[in-house]
């Protein structure tokens, strides 16, 4: 079969759509013709050798989620036949024309949803709702500021806590403010010139936020802690900001009793990611079905210019998922 490869770490011209071997399922696996992948920045990552030579998932290909159809199913999978629509997480493997999925970690795409929404879906989805939900608690009634709300999880994250009838504010760039209030933001702070610190503060009449989901990391971890209401929490999923340590204000942490919690779905064992995809297709997955929530893809490339596709997501400032579409 056909795949993007990489002979060594470096910018997006490494990759290069080559001849693979066929990915073998195993008992509890779905084997699935791709239909379309989305891209992430882990995958961008990986390239760049951030991980090293370590792997955590299946397979070495680059590639974390998939859209596609069952041709094939192992011996102890039971409720999904070939012929059926799935969305998978994979621990890699989904540039590629087929990919091996553990049954637990795919779910049926939902009937009015193409292949290419469907790989807009479970790495952002899942992991907003890991975060803001699971573990930051949000709910009808809280306060929830989502940064980098144009981004892929940003974007869910926003849909996700407007659905549940939270207060969602956002930061984003000026160019994407009315596309993130469209989603159902109270109010967009453009992160070069706002304030968002003073921001929520205004707007919760002092208070501040009861759920903060950030990617960005470095100084805004100072910011956020001061932005969270009492109780709050601060659930980082990435370092965007490039900055690997950051000063904590500690009298704010222990006075106000907040939580810092940090997640990143890469390195999770694979029954934690299961767990992860249980908890999304219980919450998350119903309101695709009924409109609530809905996959926002930004630029599609055939899987030949996976490159193009990298140079895309490092240039920034696009709105939505960017998908790979592979020939079927």
């Amino acid at each position: 079969m056909k795949a993007i490869t990489f002979d060594g770490f470096g910018t997006a011209d490494v990759l290069r759509l080559a001849e693979v071997p066929m990915p073998e399922p195993r008992a509890g696996d779905l084997l699935v013709k791709v239909h379309a992948a989305g891209v992430n920045r882990a995958d961008l990552l990986q390239r760049q050798g951030y991980y090293g030579r370590q792997s955590y998932g299946e397979s070495d290909l680059l590639g974390l989620e998939v859209a596609g159809e069952v041709v094939a199913v192992g011996a102890d999978v039971t409720g999904i036949q070939p012929g059926e629509r799935v969305m998978g997480i994979v621990g890699g493997g989904a540039y590629a024309e087929f990919a091996r999925v553990d049954r637990n970690m795919a779910v049926r795409i939902p009937e009015h949803l193409d292949d290419l929404e469907a790989a807009a879906v479970m790495e952002s989805f899942v992991t907003a709702w890991e975060a803001a939900v699971h573990l930051g608690g949000t709910a009808s009634g809280t306060a929830v500021l989502i940064h980098a709300a144009a981004g892929g999880v940003g974007s869910a994250g926003v849909q996700i806590g407007h659905a549940l009838g939270a207060r969602v504010f956002a930061t984003a760039n000026a160019e994407r403010r009315a596309d993130v209030l469209a989603l159902g933001a109270e109010a967009v702070f453009d992160y070069r010139t706002d304030d968002f610190e003073q921001g929520v503060r205004d707007a919760t009449g002092g208070r501040g936020v009861d759920v903060i989901v950030d990617f960005v990391g470095g100084d805004y971890l100072a910011r956020n802690l001061r932005s969270l209401a009492p109780g709050g929490r601060l659930v980082q999923v990435g370092l965007l900001g490039g900055q690997d340590s950051a000063d904590i204000p500690l009298s704010v942490l222990l006075h106000n009793h907040l939580r810092l919690i940090g997640t990143v779905m890469k390195s999770r064992t694979v029954d934690e990611k299961r767990a992860m995809v249980r908890r999304f297709a219980e919450g998350a997955l119903p309101m695709f079905a009924n409109g609530r929530l809905r996959p926002l893809v930004g630029k599609v490339f055939p899987l030949a210019q996976a490159a193009e596709a990298h140079h895309a997501m490092e240039a920034g400032g696009g709105f939505g998922k960017i998908v790979l579409k592979v020939d079927v």
